[in-house]
């Protein structure tokens, strides 16, 4: 099951647009003219000059003394700090996130972060897996080489800490499937990176698949990672990449920005254990 497309009878075209006029704007650019605006927005001029000067009356935009250039008014703060409000943790902002994905999607959608050599979850939603006794809340500890959500945070490690954090702990076998060999493991690694998300089928646990994607801080190193588990009795492994592999990638790129936007206001936060 897929999720629905927008249904373009419930968009206001002029609220698109009007966001499209504040996205114009940006730390490299941030006072533009009319023409500018238009030309980053999309629209044509006189459309942008009606909604700069909306804004302007609303207080979200302010004209710049002595120039023909408009700049972005600190009440667009409220905006964010709204969307923030009460909601701190990584996980947190994660939840709706996970809850979205089951069971439409996947049987348990998790976040963790990577702590040396292990996985330590930070929120979980299940909503099947019961024959597996597969329970992982907050706090829970799995070795970072046998799991989808490790590898896709180790694939983005400089290549000295991924070996650190490999040879922080015993690489055991959990099941036929699971790779254990440091070269074997570099190498997958470098597939994940490559392809921006990574794959379990059974070597983690029997009868269960996963697809995992890192978030990432601006520099590009993993502060965590999200993932979608089903059993394997739900689907083959090549349709569940079909079905979910995009939808993995994006909920980490919603939370990567998520963190940007925020300006280190969004905490990612470690259960202790």
């Amino acid at each position: 099951m897929t999720a629905a497309a927008p249904n373009p009878k419930n968009q206001v075209n002029s609220v698109a647009k009007a966001f499209a006029v504040i996205r114009a704007f940006d730390a490299s650019l941030p006072e533009l003219t009319i023409s500018e605006i238009a030309a980053r927005a999309g629209l044509d001029r006189g459309t942008a000059f009606r909604l700069i000067h909306t804004l302007e009356t609303l207080g979200y935009a302010h004209a710049v003394p002595d120039s023909k250039r408009f700049r972005l008014g600190l009440k667009c703060l409220e905006l964010g700090y709204a969307a923030l409000s009460g909601r701190q943790e990584l996980a947190d902002h994660a939840q709706a996130l996970l809850r979205d994905a089951v069971p439409a999607l996947a049987d348990a959608a998790s976040l963790g972060v990577l702590d040396q050599g292990d996985v330590v979850y930070l929120r979980r939603v299940q909503a099947g897996l019961g024959r597996h006794n597969m329970q992982r809340g907050p706090g829970t500890r799995i070795g970072a080489y046998a799991s989808a959500l490790g590898h896709a945070m180790l694939a983005f490690l400089p290549h000295e800490q991924r070996i650190a954090a490999l040879e922080s702990g015993p690489r055991v076998k959990l099941s036929e499937h699971t790779v254990v060999e440091m070269d074997a493991l570099l190498a997958r690694l470098d597939e994940v990176r490559a392809r921006g998300y990574a794959l379990s089928d059974g070597e983690n646990a029997y009868g269960l698949r996963t697809l995992a994607a890192p978030v990432l801080d601006a520099d590009g190193m993993p502060l965590a990672g999200v993932s979608l588990t089903i059993d394997a009795g739900r689907m083959s492994m090549a349709d569940f990449v079909t079905l979910a592999a995009a939808r993995v990638q994006r909920m980490a790129r919603e939370l990567t920005d998520a963190v940007r936007l925020s300006g280190g206001a969004i905490r990612v936060g470690r259960p202790p254990g």
